[in-house]
């Protein structure tokens, strides 16, 4: 496949003693990536402190004594070396025979000829992007080359100028993990399945750190030119904040730290540019509101002292809550008309298509992706060379793989399904507890709402100026529960992080992605309703099982007290936009260290399983924000893109200097993040419809602007007045108001719902329908137009693959030719073709050419064609040729 996959240069030290490079070593700097005799490069770094447990050093020995039977290099720094005294660090290099072998088996790419594949040419106008891109060779690092891949038998098919550079720094530490991870620490006569790999010696204490190294400081820069500095250049292009309107170097990203970390980052990339549109439709939403602000004719008849002044509204709770005027809800009214207006349909609408738009046209940028960063058939060739060592450790039973025809691991399905259900109602049980804390932050609620009414009612600070009338009892109950509600997310994230890897790891996965998809699916659930819980009761639940005076509803039965939350009658869409948006951010500063290269890196955090997980959560939890309700909040994307500008060059900045290098790791796509991204794109136009129909007042205006007036005197007065009905309270001969569709006391249906609710909840339902349907036929209309794969795409990877067959072919015929010319004629000393350890596919043409001169003399000296060096097929009529292949026919000669 089409790859920027190159034979990087890097610092070479086996040229002369007084190399630039090896000054380092003569001067005594530590700061290095390389053995003490500088020519070999460490690929991996183990740490360990001595303490009085004597398993540990049995351990480390076995350990390291099998590392060096699978072809590793060790070195050890002593601990008097070390900064702090006390720790040993152990130094593993992987020679080329390793490097090789295991690159076969895990099926690594290599290059094998340079691509011919044009780049996308200069759009018009592309000098307006040229302030915001990066330079050549930060953004393409390498040239680009066709790959195919590693053979060991056929090293000479692949581009090597330089085995010791074949490989890059993260594909070399990806395949000393992989050793590492399966490498036992016991003896060969035990068999004691359990006791492999570096995950359990990490925690049971034998080892406290493991990780590949930094390249350079993140600050500076190596002094010689022809030594890697990509973590530097990293750092100066792409994690600085004054890079935030500056393109991402992806290609650079994916080279350093593999392609899993590279995807995310090209993912909240694309995220990020696609915001922009919806941040614009959003702020032309918002600007229709303030510039309607004028016409809002219900909001000044609830300010207006002699209509909302005059009317008298129920208590909203028993007994200590007092009757209260309609004119103290008027800055609510107003402020609810900048979100709530006849602009917010159009943008639920238009958000529907975003999100449709924004996931199909992802897919084309991961397809595009995934060709040039190898991946096009990275799923099929993986899936078995990802198997997890667990897997392969607890798994004892073994059964005939049907397509490789070899015996393999497996976990029985009776197994399977006891472990299924165990997690599946482990996972339930939290859900469960969380929603039982979310009904107990609102018994709170309910409970103290009167407790402050009743306190603050004469309070001091009702004599604050300017702040005064803000500090309400209903601020007070949301404040607290909210920190209540706070405390509670924190507590149970913290418990059930460690009970999804539990119950993940119960569940035994096979393979590495098969891990992560069902570790993402369960942490997202739990997030998925300990995040958005009390949003959806705010937007579906507050206010509309209230009941009418006389006969309220109460939340566990009247006996309790408890009665459920009215909405002001400004509506409540401003309440739920203020649960939208919280977060914490935390900064960890690091002192530059002048010490060794490991020391520095064993000084850094260390990159978590889970680590990049967070960031995909963080990110998704603001998609479903962002797309479930908005209809509340137009002005969530603008919010949302400025956060991810941040975020973007926020998450940069700890990868490149405050977080250890991490293992590199190949990821064809952003795993099961995508499915959980399409089930929030459908879930959100339900949602947001369910909130343009009953949590805001569009419906209830229109139907009373349409069905109470004729056509040619349209107008919203009187609509407070006629979204209020009446209570009247014959012991002060009192009429109150309260927020329903009722008939009046007298009445003989009084009490009972009008006939102008049930207009309305029709009107409700009719439009949720609408809506839902013309979105949907929409969304999926635009789903078919859009292919996944684009055109172009799909073209390169067929002429590509075509590529690779025909020189595979032309590979193989050119060997054949040279075997069949060495075998069968004697070859002078001084014409023998020569082949050594760094022959290439050119090398074998070179021998040709030897060959072609022999042929020209002895089969074929007249028809030789000098053009192409090679000896045509001769003709069967000369001396010889028959017999010689008569007798190679009777030899048997399987090679010919």
């Amino acid at each position: 496949t089409h790859s920027t996959f190159n034979v990087p240069t890097h610092c070479t030290f086996n040229v002369s003693p007084l190399s630039s490079c090896q000054t380092d070593k003569l001067q005594w700097n530590r700061d290095t990536v390389f053995f003490r005799d500088g020519v070999r490069r460490i690929d991996f770094v183990l740490s360990y402190v001595e303490d009085k447990d004597e398993k540990k050093p049995e351990r480390r020995r076995e350990f390291e004594a099998n590392l060096e039977k699978a072809g590793l290099e060790l070195e050890t720094e002593d601990r008097r070396d070390s900064d702090d005294g006390r720790t040993y660090f152990l130094k593993i290099h992987a020679p080329w025979e390793v490097l090789a072998t295991y690159a076969d088996v895990l099926k690594i790419k290599v290059p094998f000829k340079l691509s011919d594949v044009p780049h996308a040419q200069d759009v018009p106008l592309g000098w307006l992007s040229q302030p915001f891109r990066l330079p050549e060779k930060i953004m393409r690092p390498q040239p680009d080359y066709f790959t195919t891949a590693f053979d060991k038998g056929k090293t000479d098919f692949f581009l090597i100028n330089d085995k010791d550079s074949l490989f890059p720094p993260s594909t070399r530490n990806r395949i000393v993990f992989y050793i590492l991870a399966r490498c036992p620490y016991q003896k060969e006569d035990r068999q004691e399945k359990y006791k492999k790999g570096i995950k359990r010696l990490l925690s049971n204490g034998t080892y406290t750190a493991a990780f590949p190294l930094h390249d350079s400081r993140y600050w500076k820069g190596a002094t010689n030119q022809e030594c890697e500095s990509e973590r530097y250049n990293l750092y100066k292009n792409w994690a600085r904040f004054l890079c935030f309107y500056k393109e991402q170097p992806l290609n650079l990203i994916r080279k350093y730290y593999g392609e899993k970390i590279g995807i995310y980052f090209a993912w909240l990339g694309f995220y990020t540019e696609m915001l922009f549109f919806a941040a614009v439709m959003g702020v032309i939403c918002f600007a229709y509101g303030l510039l309607s602000y004028d016409d809002n004719i219900s909001s000044k008849e609830i300010c207006d002292p002699s209509i909302g002044g005059s009317i008298v509204m129920c208590p909203l709770c028993d007994k200590k809550c007092s009757f209260w005027k309609l004119n103290s809800t008027c800055l609510s009214s107003w402020q609810s008309h900048l979100f709530d207006n006849e602009g917010t349909v159009f943008f639920a609408i238009f958000m529907g298509i975003w999100v449709t738009l924004f996931l199909e046209f992802w897919k084309r940028r991961q397809a595009r992706l995934e060709y040039e960063w190898d991946l096009v058939d990275f799923e099929e060739q993986q899936q078995q060379l990802q198997m997890r060592p667990e897997f392969e450790m607890k798994c004892t039973r073994k059964r005939m793989n049907p397509i490789t025809k070899e015996s393999e691991p497996y976990l029985p399905m009776s197994s399977k399904l006891a472990r299924f259900c165990i997690s599946g109602t482990t996972v339930l049980f939290w859900m469960s507890l969380i929603v039982a804390c979310i009904i107990g932050v609102i018994a709170y609620r309910l409970a103290v709402f009167a407790a402050f009414a009743s306190i603050m009612k004469d309070s001091p600070t009702r004599n604050i100026q300017l702040v005064g009338n803000l500090i309400t009892p209903q601020l007070a109950t949301s404040v607290t529960a909210s920190c209540i509600n706070f405390v509670i997310i924190m507590i149970l994230n913290f418990f059930y992080e460690r009970v999804a890897v539990w119950i993940t790891d119960m569940e035994i996965p096979k393979t590495h992605l098969e891990y992560e998809n069902k570790l993402t699916m369960k942490m997202f659930l739990f997030q998925f309703v300990n995040y958005y819980s009390s949003c959806f009761y705010v937007a579906f639940f507050k206010g509309k099982f209230v009941g009418h005076p006389g006969n309220y509803t109460y939340m566990f039965g009247e006996a309790s007290r408890l009665r459920n939350e009215e909405c002001d009658p400004g509506g409540s869409p401003h309440t739920l936009l203020m649960r939208n948006w919280w977060g914490s951010r935390k900064g960890r500063h690091q002192p530059e260290n002048q010490y060794s290269r490991w020391e520095q890196d064993n000084d850094l955090l260390n990159f978590t399983q889970l680590g990049l997980f967070y960031e995909y959560l963080e990110m998704v939890v603001q998609f479903g924000f962002i797309t479930l309700f908005v209809a509340s909040f137009p002005l969530a994307p603008l919010l949302a893109l400025c956060n991810n500008i941040l975020e973007i060059r926020v998450d940069a900045w700890k990868f490149t200097t405050q977080f250890r290098r991490p293992v590199a790791s190949k990821a064809r796509n952003i795993g099961a993040w995508q499915e959980i991204l399409n089930v929030v794109a459908i879930l959100s136009v339900v949602t947001n419809a369910f909130i343009v129909a009953f949590t805001s007042d569009m419906i209830p205006r229109l139907v009373y602007l349409y069905s109470t007036h004729n056509k040619d005197e349209l107008t919203m007065r009187g609509y407070v007045n006629n979204s209020l009905s009446v209570y009247s309270i014959s012991q002060i001969r009192l009429d109150s108001m309260y927020r329903d569709y009722r008939y009046p006391p007298g009445h003989q249906k009084q009490y009972d719902h009008t006939m102008q609710f049930w207009h309305i909840l029709a009107a409700k339902m009719a439009f949720i329908i609408i809506m839902e349907h013309v979105v949907f036929v929409v969304k999926f209309f635009v789903a078919w137009m859009i292919p996944d794969v684009p055109s172009e795409v799909k073209a390169r990877i067929k002429r590509e693959r075509y590529l690779i067959q025909e020189y595979l072919h032309n590979y193989e015929v050119e060997k054949l030719k040279l075997q069949l010319c060495l075998s069968n004629f004697p070859v002078p000393a001084s014409a023998t073709p020569t082949r050594n350890a760094t022959s290439t596919a050119n090398t074998t043409m070179t021998n040709m050419d030897a060959c072609s001169e022999l042929c020209t003399e002895v089969l074929c000296p007249l028809d030789t064609d000098e053009t192409t060096a090679e000896c045509p097929s001769p003709s069967p009529s000369l001396p010889g040729w028959k017999s010689t292949l008569e007798s190679r026919d009777m030899a048997g000669d399987a090679t010919a």
